[in-house]
């Protein structure tokens, strides 16, 4: 999809941001604003501002002479981006667990009965948003600001599982998403805290298994110890 050249900053970095976010610009290529200024039809002005919100978002880094390179995915940051969201959500559900009302837990199963569909249909992209709001259903009571930083983790993820989560299936999927929803339906924020911690990472485990299987995840074996001691035996 193109742009015009009238839209707004905001429209083109959400355009940009959902390239980047699904590959469609490789992750460590090398560009000008030139280039992709014509390739989406915008403008130089609105295409600008849009860096500079991606480059303080960490997926593009400026270079010289009006130059940009989409950020390159890396074990470092891998380990860095899920110590935060563990440790976000860890925290988000044990508050968010003691308000949900069945209302919220009938929702909670809908989406659930959503990405069954869509995965029965292997549609990938029909499934992400059901996805991604029945991650946001578990946290939402933790405040605008911290949902806000968890949705924007949650899509730098994206990149990683699209990349290296290729081995994963459905079923084992499944079967997560079902437990942490029967923790919170008995209202057991611990068993749900652990239970999110773990799901995170059986995805820690893909991404590490192709990308940097001898990279040493101290860092978040300690934050997963000290947020979601039950998950701690999960990671290596």
């Amino acid at each position: 999809m193109e742009l015009n050249s009238g839209q707004s900053f905001v429209a083109v970095h959400a355009r940009l941001r959902a390239a980047i976010l699904s590959g469609e610009i490789a992750e460590g290529a090398v560009t000008s604003q030139a280039t992709l200024a014509e390739r989406f039809g915008v403008g130089r002005t609105p295409l600008r501002e849009a860096l500079r919100m991606l480059q303080r978002e960490g997926l593009v880094i400026s270079q010289p002479n009006h130059r940009v390179r989409i950020a390159e995915l890396s074990s470092e940051d891998a380990e860095e981006l899920y110590i935060m969201r563990i440790a976000l959500e860890a925290v988000a559900i044990r508050v968010t667990v003691p308000v949900l009302t069945s209302a919220d837990l009938a929702e909670l199963d809908g989406l659930m009965a959503q990405m069954d569909h869509y995965m029965k249909l292997r549609d990938h992209v029909g499934h992400r948003e059901p996805h991604r709001q029945f991650h946001y259903r578990l946290v939402y009571a933790a405040g605008p600001r911290v949902s806000e930083r968890i949705d924007e983790l949650f899509d730098h993820a994206e990149r990683y599982r699209r990349r290296f989560g290729a081995a994963d299936t459905w079923e084992s999927r499944r079967a997560e998403h079902r437990a942490i929803l029967d923790a919170v339906g008995d209202g057991d924020r611990e068993a749900a805290a652990d239970l999110l911690a773990d799901h995170y990472l059986h995805t820690v485990r893909l991404v590490f298994g192709e990308l940097d299987p001898d990279h040493d995840l101290a860092r978040l074996r300690e934050t997963v110890a000290i947020v979601a001691p039950g998950a701690v035996d999960q990671i290596r």
